[in-house]
């Protein structure tokens, strides 16, 4: 070999092949973790994370590693990576991905793909996996080019973490990954999205809409959240008089324990907070996104003013005409339309008490109860009790949600997490390992049903090996609850919706953690505060008793207001 080809040599050894390349442009966007399982095509990359200062956090199941992502996703705000192998890995990765992308969660999900050379015909364990992603994702896509890692990476932290947030999803081909780019590449510069103030005309707008209203209601929701708005929230009821209402995933972005809140909006049925709508004339709805609950809930005739204020446009909907959109950072915005409204104007937010009386009453219920198996309203009272404001709980699908999403005092934002947009099962055991590595300083309570925590206890494992302190309680009445209440509900009888359990407790021990079963309803307290002190992995097998399900709802049809 000549000079010149030795020189040649030498520099292409110096290029990286496109695994760490890609491994040093998610560094770049600051990325701590990858959720995940390795597979053969994606050796390469699996293998570049170490030593990277990017922790790879083995899971038990795809799912779970997806979950996770979004869950990281949504409390920091930054998106959350998960990896998984071609075909079987990717298509598990594909529920997380839709759960994320209806709870605008920011994720970024990489699945590896076969060799280009063989895409185009039939092939082991090929499909198309960017075709299966994109109506889950906003932007689905296949790197194709060594030279174009830099800005695909780029491109799709800057689409998942755009304001509405969401998932993106990266096939990356297995010869592409252990290809070298022509030259050295560097990952693209981060360029950062400032808050937009509003527009003055649609802030006089609505200041016109607000000031001829007499009994207007105040919805925060999942985008008031997100964007970080609970002072301006404050300021604008406490200057106003005006009730607020939040959605499931606004929960906490206004303190359940202000006198102007009226709780949380979209159970099944007609809630205490639905009366606080029924009589409003206009609705000042503050980061609300549709799919987080039917807007007919709030306005059946489609007949009432309506504020929207987001950072982007609303979505087209017959019970949700807007008036006004105001679109802009939300806190601005408040703070804009409450210097706009005539100096003294207040509203009467009255039914804000009697609401809230309704649910204390129903708090107090479970306080006061020593039922065995517990009633739900108990188990909620204990895990508010147990929890400190700024804990997490993540409430997975089932009837169990219901009761915590509804009930259940919620202080500061991100601190009660559900799936309302997907609402699916299975989220909280993993999404619990997620959120302790999120937010260390907090404890994290993952409640399930017995059929939700069947379905990833799996995961119980991955906490163990990971050394990642959670409790898992666990609500036991071994039958899918919920879908046995909409049934009774609806058909007045329920059928194939019960099933057996393991012995919880031996097989939560089976993996190395603490299992917990109680037996009486003075003792889910305590063991609740003794798990949740252990810097371990807890499973806590608490037996339900949710015939208070019809007796609720049976309740609620009996009410009347206005409030």
């Amino acid at each position: 070999m000549g000079t010149e080809g030795a020189t040649e040599s030498q520099d292409m050894a110096a290029v990286e092949d496109v695994a760490h390349l890609l491994v040093r442009c998610l560094r770049a966007e600051g990325v701590e973790y990858v959720f995940g399982i390795p597979g053969e095509e994606n050796i390469r990359f699996v293998d570049a994370l170490n030593g990277s200062g990017i922790r790879y956090i083995l899971v038990r199941h795809e799912q779970a590693a997806s979950f996770m992502a979004e869950i990281y996703g949504r409390l920091t705000g930054r998106a959350g990576v998960c990896s998984a192998t071609l075909g079987p890995g990717a298509i598990n990765l594909l529920l997380g991905t839709a759960d994320a992308m209806t709870n605008s969660a920011p994720m970024v999900a990489l699945a590896a793909q076969g060799s280009l050379r063989r895409l185009h015909k039939e092939s082991h364990q090929v499909i198309d996996l960017v075709s299966m992603f994109a109506p889950v994702t906003q932007w689905s896509a296949r790197i194709e080019c060594p030279d174009a890692v830099p800005e695909m990476t780029r491109k799709a932290f800057k689409t998942a973490q755009s304001e509405r947030p969401g998932a993106v999803f990266l096939a990356v081909p297995e010869d592409i990954e252990a290809e070298r780019p022509a030259e050295p590449l560097e990952p693209l510069q981060i360029d950062a999205v400032r808050a937009e103030a509003p527009s003055p005309s649609q802030i006089a707008r609505a200041a016109e809409v607000l000031a001829a209203a007499r009994h207007p209601v105040v919805l925060a929701g999942h985008g008031a959240a997100r964007a970080g708005a609970s002072a301006a929230l404050v300021r604008f009821a406490e200057q106003l008089s005006i009730p607020v209402a939040t959605t499931f995933h606004g929960k906490g972005v206004f303190p359940d324990d202000h006198p102007n809140a009226l709780g949380a909006v979209g159970f099944m049925r007609h809630d205490y907070g639905n009366f606080g709508f029924d009589a409003a004339d206009a609705l000042l709805c503050v980061g609300y996104e549709i799919q987080e609950f039917d807007p007919v809930k709030i306005n059946p005739n489609g007949d009432k003013r309506i504020v929207h204020i987001h950072r982007f446009p609303a979505e087209v909907d017959a019970h949700y005409p807007a008036t006004v959109g105001v679109v802009g950072d939300p806190s601005q915005a408040l703070d804009a339309l409450a210097a706009a409204l005539p100096d003294g104007l207040t509203y009467d937010s009255g039914s804000s008490e009697k609401i809230r009386a309704l649910l204390d009453e129903e708090l107090q219920y479970g306080r006061d109860s020593v039922a065995f198996p517990l009633v739900p309203q108990r188990v909620v009272t204990d895990v508010r009790t147990a929890l400190d404001r700024h804990d997490i709980v993540l409430a997975d699908t089932g009837a169990g949600k219901m009761w915590m999403s509804r009930l259940y005092p919620t202080y500061e934002p991100d601190t009660c997490l559900v799936s309302n947009g997907l609402s699916t099962m299975g989220f909280a055991l993993p999404g619990a390992i997620a959120a302790k590595l999120a937010r260390p300083d907090r404890r994290v309570l993952a409640m399930m049903g017995d059929g939700s925590f069947l379905m990833n206890s799996q995961e119980l494992e991955t906490a163990v090996r990971e050394r990642i302190p959670l409790v898992v309680l666990v609500l036991v009445d071994q039958e899918y609850g919920l879908i046995t209440w909409k049934m009774e509900l609806e058909l007045g009888r329920h059928s194939h919706t019960r099933f057996t359990n393991p012995d919880l407790v031996a097989y939560a021990e089976s993996f190395g953690a603490r299992g917990y079963r109680v037996e009486a309803a003075e003792q889910l307290l305590p063991v609740l505060r003794r798990a949740l002190d252990d810097d371990g992995v807890s499973v806590i097998a608490c037996p339900v008793d949710y015939s208070e399900n019809l007796r609720l709802t049976d309740r609620l049809g009996g009410l009347h207001g206005p409030f």
